[in-house]
């Protein structure tokens, strides 16, 4: 499960954005189990999205379909990337940094 923080004044609204973008970004509807959300979409065969302590980060687990064609990956690959650029506010590059300054630390 990786865990991202969430771009401060975003918080407010997580679990709607989550929801929000899961459909945006993926094209197909969320189904709620407790306090996650579950799709199934290309080559992921679940990408669950929790909102994490204290609403401040997006903890997601995702599983993989290994039999999936490179054309799927790379449309899957792209869409969740794309979803959590909107979900979290921060875009790769800052995700990235982040994470690096968090293991230093």
């Amino acid at each position: 499960m990786q865990e991202y923080p969430i771009k401060r004044g975003l918080t407010k609204d997580l679990d709607q954005r989550i929801v929000a973008e899961l459909r945006n970004c993926f094209g197909v509807e969320p189904e709620k189990n407790g306090n996650s959300y579950r799709i199934r979409y290309g080559a992921l065969k679940r990408l669950e999205a929790i909102t994490g302590a204290g609403g401040k980060t997006l903890r997601v687990n995702t599983e993989s379909d290994t039999a999936a064609s490179d054309e799927i990956i790379i449309d899957t690959n792209k869409r969740f990337r794309k979803f959590l650029d909107a979900a979290t506010g921060f875009s790769t590059k800052e995700r990235v940094k982040r994470a690096k300054s968090v293991e230093g630390a």
